[in-house]
């Protein structure tokens, strides 16, 4: 019996070699997005607990913060909804995935590794605009009215703030065993929430506390994010430098020192 073809002979040609980079970009990036939406603990640290602080803190009389309590609550709530992505959740993943073997199968196909870095990093930012969006939108029904000419430089701290805590998240995800990256990965949030400069300005910190919150990355972003929404200010060089210098500095010891597995 004769089986005729169902395509035309030559339809189906091989084409060895390493796919478009931008095509394999947008894989990666898709399935790490889908991969952080599905994973319920990330979306409860990463959405939910920004949305409690933003709501209590503008509502609740708990701490002295100048009126309209919801235009200063925003802007650090911004930043912890930043640092939350790009840092603790990106470390907490990225260390169980070495655990587990998933970025040596990664490492061993036509990934390249920058490739699979990338493809992190832009699942992250994908996750941070959805935050940053819905985040918003809520502060806008409590009353915030940003100040306009701000929100350009908002934009450009909240990338910055991205690439800092996200190569300080590869760094700490790639470089310690997943049970000791989970336990400093929270504790680092919840230190930074409280004496890093997002809960509370860097002004009303006590002088030492001050000065180090200002050299951190969440102190640089959080008071550069109040400067450009508050006031509509450009953040200055200081922000900017710090989050730069992170960047660079977690980058530079990633890639002597993360592992794969």
């Amino acid at each position: 019996m004769t089986v005729e073809p169902r395509f035309e002979t030559g339809t189906f040609t091989p084409r060895p070699g390493p796919g478009a980079p931008l095509r394999m970009l947008r894989a990666q990036a898709l399935t790490e997005l889908r991969l952080a939406l599905r994973n319920g603990e990330q979306v409860l640290l990463t959405l939910l607990i920004p949305v409690a602080l933003l709501v209590g803190l503008s509502l609740l009389d708990v701490v002295p913060l100048p009126e309209p309590r919801v235009a200063a609550v925003t802007p650090g709530v911004l930043a912890l909804a930043v640092m939350s992505t790009a840092f603790t959740s990106q470390a907490i993943s990225f260390g169980f995935d070495r655990r587990y073997g998933v970025i040596r199968r990664l490492a061993a196909t036509a990934l390249p590794r920058w490739l699979l870095v990338a493809g992190r990093l832009a699942a992250l930012l994908g996750v941070v605009v959805i935050q940053v969006v819905l985040l918003c939108a809520l502060a806008a029904l409590l009353g915030w009215q940003p100040a306009g000419a701000g929100i350009g430089w908002a934009v450009l701290l909240v990338l910055l703030g991205c690439a800092a805590f996200g190569s300080l998240g590869i760094l700490l995800g790639g470089s310690l065993r997943a049970e000791i990256t989970l336990a400093v990965a929270n504790l680092v949030w919840f230190v930074l929430l409280l004496a890093g400069g997002i809960a509370l300005p860097i002004a009303q910190l006590p002088g030492p506390l001050a000065a180090v919150a200002s050299a951190l990355p969440s102190g640089a972003l959080a008071e550069g994010l109040r400067g450009a929404l508050a006031d509509g200010h450009a953040p200055g060089w200081g922000p900017v430098l710090v989050l730069v210098a992170w960047t660079a500095t977690a980058t530079a010891l990633a890639t002597r020192t993360v592992k794969l597995r």
